[in-house]
């Protein structure tokens, strides 16, 4: 499947994360290890980056069925932290 990406309003690192985050498991090693090294980036910040982009209509537009799972992925984790804080299993 393409995406337009050059139409989507993205920078060139933000077309990045999402081709990243389409097919990280490709990778050879941890997905953190591999964020380093093509990023240049720690995984933290890493995933800020990628929260701030997973919000923005231009990344919904370029790639809505990705942006849609990380949405709901991040949004379950959210869930089960404030879960955990209160001591309640999910």
């Amino acid at each position: 499947m393409e995406f337009d990406m050059e139409a989507s309003g993205l920078t060139s690192r933000e077309q990045e994360i999402l081709a990243f985050e389409r097919q990280w498991w490709k990778y050879a090693g941890a997905k953190e290890r591999a964020i380093r090294e093509l990023f240049d980036m720690p995984s933290t910040r890493y995933y800020q980056v990628l929260n701030a982009l997973v919000d923005k209509q231009e990344a919904m537009r370029a790639d809505p069925m990705l942006v849609k799972r990380l949405r709901r992925v991040r949004s379950s984790r959210q869930r089960a932290r404030a879960a955990s804080r209160l001591g309640i299993e999910i």
